[in-house]
């Protein structure tokens, strides 16, 4: 592969970041939707911080509104149980 395509497929993968008493930033090449399969015109951003306090006014993004609501839940990466299996 060569280098243009491999830059490329870099910034094309997603990233999401959990900040300790703050938002859920996500970056890199993805879509947002509703529970109603709408689809939310990002306006060509790459990076949005999604509300994880349920203050912002402009959910489900954030709005700052953490900072002035004492918000506080500390995020520490952990390995999660393994994926029961589901009767079928």
């Amino acid at each position: 592969m060569d280098n243009r395509r491999w830059e490329r497929r870099k910034i094309m993968q997603t990233k999401i970041t959990v900040k300790s008493n703050k938002s859920i930033r996500v970056e890199g090449d993805f879509e947002i939707y509703d529970q109603d399969g709408n689809k939310f015109d990002l306006s060509g951003r790459t990076t949005v911080a999604l509300c994880r306090c349920g203050h912002s006014n402009d959910k489900p993004f954030c709005d700052g509104s953490h900072r002035t609501s004492g918000f506080q839940s500390e995020i520490k990466a952990r390995t999660l149980p393994p994926l029961k299996e589901s009767p079928r």
